[in-house]
C-alpha cells in the first residue's frame, strides 16, 4: 500500500522533573517535549520528539507548533513515495529553513523522526539501509555499541549536589563525567566533584569535561582554563556564546584545550565553517538539535572523516523517543567518544512508553527494539501528559 500520509497528531507535552536541572543559561524543572504521531495509508504509525530551544536554534513550542501545522504539513501533503528508498529521499529532502528564512532544525527533527520510524516499520527496514542508501558504508551495526558508555552530567547549582551525585555515579560504575560550569560558585563545585574522581582522573580510568553553554567572554574563558590547567580534562563544551565562534581561534592560542561545539552547531553550514576556522576539535550532536537521526548522521559523517571527535548529546526532559534516537545513532556511528542521555526515570517519572529507554550499570547502553526507533509509544500516556488536547491533523 501507499507510503502516503494519512494523518499527523501533535502532542504538545508537560510534565514536572524529579530535579532542577541548572547551567549557565538555563534552568529546568519541567519539560515541554512536542511529541508528532504520523500514521501512513498502509497503517503504520510512526513517533518523532523534538524540545525546542530558543537559545540554541531561534525555535520556541510556539513556533514550532505553527511550523507544524503550516510549512511542514504541506511537506506531508507532498509526502507520496512508493518505495523505501523514494521514501528516504523526501524526507532528507525536509527543509532546516523556514520559508520565511529562520532556522527550523528542532521542527524537523520531529517530522523526520516520526517518518523514518512509520516508514522503516512499514518496511521491515533498518538504519543498516538507512546508510547505506546515504552511501555510508563504513555505518552501521555494531557502530559505538561495544566501546562507548553514557556520562554523567552534573547539571547543579548545589555543591552538595554535585559531591552527592558525582559519588553515586561513581559507585554506579560511571567513568565519564561532565560539570556544567559558568556558574559564580564553579570553584567550589569543581572541586568537590575532584575530591570524588581524583584518583580515577589521575590513573585514567575517568574523563571530565566542561560545558560552559557559551556563558564566557574570550578573557573569562582564559582565566577559568587556567585555573584547572592542572586538571586533565578532556574538552570544554561551548565555552562562548555562539555570536563570539570567532574568538575561538584567540582561545585555543591561549589555551590547551579540545573544543566541543554544541549551540555552534546545528546544521552542516555549521560544521563546515568551524572545521575552515580550525576550531572543530568535537561535535556535540543532539538529534533534536539538529535536525533529526538522518542529518544527525551526516553530520557525524563529516565529522569522522575529517578526523572531529563525535559525541551524541540529549535535551533535558526528553522521552523514551528521542533516547532510543540516540541509541539508533550510536548503533549506527562509530567511534562516538562520548555520549549522554538515557536518564529514563532517574530524571523523570513519567513517560509515552512502556518500556522506559535507560542506561545500564556504569551508562552501558540500553537494549531496544528491532522496529523503527525502537520503542513502542502508548497513545493513552501521550494523551495523558497533553494538557492540552491534541492536535490531530487528517491529511
Amino acid at each position: 500500500m501507499s507510503l502516503a500520509v494519512k494523518r499527523m497528531t501533535i502532542y504538545p507535552l508537560s510534565f514536572p522533573l524529579k530535579r532542577k536541572v541548572s547551567h549557565a543559561t538555563s534552568q529546568r524543572s519541567v519539560s515541554a517535549p512536542i511529541v508528532v504521531s504520523i500514521e501512513l495509508m498502509n497503517g503504520a504509525v510512526g513517533h518523532g520528539e523534538t524540545l525546542p530551544r530558543d537559545y540554541v536554534t531561534g525555535e520556541t513550542n510556539t513556533s514550532v507548533i505553527e511550523l507544524l501545522q503550516g510549512e511542514f504539513l504541506k511537506e506531508l501533503l507532498a509526502f507520496t513515495p512508493q518505495n523505501f528508498p523514494e521514501a528516504l529521499e523526501a524526507i532528507e529532502a525536509l527543509p532546516s529553513i523556514a520559508e520565511d528564512g529562520s532556522p527550523c532544525p528542532a521542527a524537523r527533527a520531529c517530522v523526520e523522526l516520526a517518518l523514518l520510524d512509520a516508514v522503516m516499520r512499514s518496511q521491515d527496514r533498518t538504519m543498516d539501509d538507512v546508510v547505506g542508501w546515504q552511501g555510508n558504508a563504513h555505518l552501521g551495526l555494531p557502530g559505538s555499541t561495544r566501546s562507548c558508555r553514557f556520562s554523567m552530567v552534573l547539571a547543579s547549582e548545589s555543591v552538595e549536589s554535585i559531591r552527592r551525585t558525582a559519588t553515586l555515579a561513581k559507585w554506579a560504575g560511571f567513568r565519564h563525567f561532565k560539570l556544567k560550569v559558568g556558574m559564580q560558585n564553579d570553584a567550589a563545585r569543581m572541586n568537590a566533584l575532584l575530591r570524588v574522581i581524583s584518583r580515577l582522573l589521575s590513573r585514567d580510568r575517568a574523563t571530565l569535561r566542561l560545558d560552559a553553554n557559551g556563558a564566557w567572554h574570550l578573557d573569562e574563558a582564559v582565566v577559568a582554563l587556567r585555573r584547572w590547567q592542572d586538571v586533565p580534562i578532556s574538552g570544554v563544551e561551548q565555552p562562548l556564546h555562539p555570536s563570539n565562534d570567532g574568538d575561538l581561534v584567540k582561545l585555543k592560542r591561549r589555551c590547551d584545550v579540545q573544543i566541543f561545539h554544541d549551540e555552534s552547531l546545528s546544521s552542516m553550514d555549521d560544521a563546515e565553517r568551524l572545521f575552515e576556522m580550525g576550531v572543530a576539535d568535537g561535535f556535540n550532536i543532539r538529534v533534536s538539535k539538529c535536525g533529526g537521526l538522518l542529518s544527525s548522521v551526516r553530520l557525524a559523517a563529516f565529522a569522522l572523516k575529517r578526523g572531529i571527535d563525535v559525541q551524541l548529546g540529549c535535551m533535558v526532559g526528553e522521552t523514551s523517543i528521542l533516547s532510543a534516537a540516540g541509541v539508533r545513532f550510536l548503533q549506527t556511528i562509530p567511534k562516538v567518544r562520548f555520549a549522554e542521555g538515557s536518564f529514563g526515570p532517574l530524571l523523570s517519572a513519567y513517560d509515552v512508553t512502556r518500556k522506559r529507554v535507560r542506561f545500564g550499570w556504569g551508562g552501558r547502553l540500553p537494549t531496544i527494539g528491532s522496529a523503527g526507533l525502537g520503542v513502542e509509544v502508548a497513545a493513552d500516556l501521550l494523551e495523558t501528559h497533553t494538557p492540552d488536547k491534541p492536535i490531530m491533523i487528517e491529511l
